[in-house]
């Protein structure tokens, strides 16, 4: 997948792609017939169908022109699937499955995937940022406040605050849920619990249609959850989680955006043949990484929001367009966010520190304004620095990036 216009989405490689999400579109029909067979409504012959093998990479077009007559892919997927199937097999694809419960739990399996992948980025990228708050907890620079030179703090200090941001983001990533939506046409699993009473005589149909759901989302590795058709907090949760991180990464790349100026000099991106280069003047070298990071953490909270209104407006038991706004949204915002994270890992990893140009601005302004009123309030000599309780600052950040990195070990 490529975007021209989307600098850095190769980034997401194949994460929640058209025909990504068409094989898990696939999978979670696969799960369901499986799951019919073990609870002996579909026949035998159903037993070890592989439905994946009947669709493939050339039918991705074909589905996505098809989507526009029914308003979603699964329709023609699911007439697809029926056709290719054997006889015996194909009455019993989609059975008590609607559309939504497709789309959605295919959703959320590429999130799932999404989920994986950022762990493994942001895991990295707290190792990175734990070596420089302690490498620099003693590397003197000027604090800034409201653009002006404030009081003295050091770079490990500034480093220990993007760390604490890149941690909240992953505690929040850590507890998400995604959650198949297996609940039929209404959400009520009428579908199922009349199959079963019908097939089996159960004395408790809906319980057995129950545990079917649980047993097709077991086998997809997802969290259950009753029905939600029409409650979308696992969709608006997913959109909080990702802005999180665009939140964390964007406040670093702004930072290096900004003493990475000619006339500050403190921070240099990574350096890389050809980037950062300008078709006109040889001699700049632009952020661009920051630049690129920047502009996903300007990008992601309206596509948040865009999910969040989808949300608000999910009306009846399936809604009438504010449930097809989601799907594209949630896709650009996933991708959007791995290429970021990807960038960001690549900028702090190369991040050059320039502690000469730090110790220069910092001598460069009387900034001992507040420590003076201080000592001439208490009448005693002030003590050699102005750093406060930096060491405990950057101490707690790095023992918070630990049980991140034990977590993930």
């Amino acid at each position: 997948m490529t975007n021209l216009l989307w600098p850095g989405d190769e980034r997401a490689g194949e994460l929640m792609t058209d025909q990504a999400l068409l094989q898990s579109m696939v999978a979670v029909e696969s799960a369901w017939l499986k799951a019919l067979v073990d609870a002996g409504l579909a026949p035998a012959e159903c037993a070890g169908v592989d439905l994946s093998q009947l669709v493939g990479e050339q039918d991705c077009d074909m589905l996505a022109d098809a989507a526009e007559g029914g308003g979603n892919p699964v329709i023609g997927l699911v007439a697809l699937l029926r056709e290719r199937a054997a006889p015996a097999v194909s009455w019993w694809v989609h059975r008590g499955l609607t559309s939504q419960d497709v789309l959605d739990t295919a959703l959320m399996l590429g999130v799932r995937t999404v989920v994986d992948h950022l762990i493994s980025i942001v895991a990295e990228q707290v190792s990175q940022l734990s070596a420089l708050a302690a490498t620099h907890r003693g590397t003197p620079m000027v604090a800034r406040t409201l653009t002006q030179h404030a009081i003295p703090t050091t770079f490990g200090a500034k480093a220990a605050g993007w760390l604490n941001g890149v941690v909240d983001a992953y505690q929040q990533l850590a507890a998400l849920a995604t959650p198949a939506q297996i609940g039929g046409a209404a959400g009520t699993l009428a579908a199922t619990t009349e199959l079963a009473a019908l097939a089996t005589g159960s004395d408790d149909p809906a319980e057995m249609s129950v545990r079917l759901a649980q047993t097709a989302t077991t086998a997809l590795g997802l969290d259950a959850r009753m029905p939600w058709h029409t409650t979308r907090t696992p969709v608006t949760a997913v959109a909080d989680t990702l802005v999180a991180y665009t939140d964390a990464w964007g406040r670093i790349a702004s930072d290096v955006v900004v003493l990475a100026r000619p006339e500050i000099g403190e921070l240099s991106e990574p350096a890389l043949a050809n980037r950062g280069g300008s078709s006109t003047m040889p001699h700049k070298r632009n952020p661009v990484l920051s630049i690129l990071i920047r502009r996903a953490a300007i990008a992601a909270p309206p596509l948040a929001a865009t999910l969040h209104t989808a949300a608000a407006l999910a009306n009846d038991e399936r809604p009438d367009g504010s449930w097809h706004a989601e799907w594209d949204t949630l896709r650009t915002l996933a991708r959007r966010t791995v290429a970021a994270g990807s960038q960001c890992s690549e900028l702090v990893a190369g991040l050059e520190i320039n502690s000469h140009r730090m110790a220069e601005n910092l001598a460069a302004t009387d900034v001992s304004g507040e420590q003076q009123t201080i000592v001439d309030f208490v009448g005693k000599s002030s003590s050699p620095t102005y750093f406060g309780a930096v060491d405990h600052v950057v101490d707690e950040s790095l023992a918070r990036g630990r049980l991140i990195l034990q977590d993930h070990s």
